[in-house]
């Protein structure tokens, strides 16, 4: 008897470095019961797989309860993955998982069809389904946060690349001389200007140059995008300056962006578009300034809708389009 398919959901997994995320999702987009525990601190691959597969259980055994199943496992993860073979290439924050074939181990575990993706790209993905992306099919996503991650959505597509690791605009080159090295090696990328580590490193930089800003604090003590942002929001001229700058920078790369792939919107989200109203002008800017100017006045740039929830939309969005 074939099944009613208004009763099939996926359980849409969000794999973090700090949180583990798991949700059921319908064809209509709307979430249905959440799980939220913390990712394991570990070096065993299988300590993870067992997290998540007591989360994904659990979810699993709330939704029979209203007479719905789970179709199918969709997991995001905070790296570069074979989607094909479900083997983790990349993982900065567990590394626990690189080059561990998640994929399968979580079929075996789940008896259920597990697929994964980049959480970037099921970001992109989440916000063409339910977000700011809804009107178009040719989207560019950059998610702000601890760092810049991209997804490329072609004519209603993902674009992933050869190897699954395309998309990666956080670790193109903004300032290719002299500027500050990133993480992966690199130069002058996107990520060491436009996040919120970034912001961070350019208010340290910069403060002993503002004697009279607020965002003087002993050298001891912590200091976050967020208090940049509300000394930016209270007035404060540094903090401006410093949103000025990850405007302009993130513009430069939006301008290449806008040359290569002609959007219809690029979109921003992550904890940085809290303040997207303090970076987005100056961004807006530099692609007018830098871009062709058929494809600058055409393309948007809107702030994210779904939120933190845009992953775990994507990851439904795409195992749906599977089964």
């Amino acid at each position: 008897m074939e099944q009613d398919s208004s009763k099939l959901l996926i359980c849409a997994v969000d794999l973090g470095g700090t949180n583990l995320r798991v949700a059921n999702i319908d064809r209509q987009g709307s979430i249905h019961e959440r799980v939220r525990v913390s990712t394991p601190d570990t070096n065993n691959p299988n300590e993870i797989v067992s997290a998540i597969a007591s989360a994904v259980i659990v979810c699993a055994n709330q939704a029979a309860t209203r007479g719905e199943q789970i179709q199918a496992v969709s997991v995001v993860v905070p790296g570069s993955v074979h989607t094909d073979s479900g083997v983790i290439v990349n993982a900065p924050n567990i590394p626990a998982i690189v080059g561990f074939d998640l994929g399968q181990a979580l079929a075996a575990e789940l008896h259920r069809p597990v697929s994964l993706e980049n959480d970037a790209n099921a970001a992109a993905v989440g916000e063409m389904w339910c977000g700011a992306g809804r009107p178009c099919q040719t989207i560019i996503c950059l998610t702000l946060g601890t760092g810049v991650g991209s997804g490329i959505i072609l004519e209603g597509k993902l674009w992933r690349g050869i190897d699954g690791t395309g998309g990666e605009i956080g670790h193109s080159s903004v300032v290719p001389i002299g500027g500050a090295r990133c993480k992966c090696g690199g130069v002058g990328c996107l990520e060491v200007y436009a996040s919120a580590t970034a912001i961070v490193r350019m208010t340290r930089e910069g403060l002993p140059n503002h004697p009279q800003s607020i965002l003087h604090v002993p050298p001891e003590v912590d200091l976050s995008a967020k208090e940049v942002a509300r000394a930016a929001n209270e007035g404060d001229a540094f903090a401006l300056e410093v949103f000025r700058n990850l405007g302009e920078y993130l513009g430069i790369a939006m301008a290449n962006v806008v040359n290569i792939f002609n959007p219809e919107m690029i979109i921003v989200g992550g904890g940085v578009s809290e303040s997207f109203d303090l970076f987005a002008p100056y961004a807006r800017d530099e692609i007018t300034k830098r871009a062709f100017p058929v494809p600058a006045q055409r393309c948007q740039v809107a702030k994210a809708e779904c939120g933190d929830d845009a992953g775990l939309l994507g990851a439904a969005w795409l195992e749906f389009g599977v089964r």
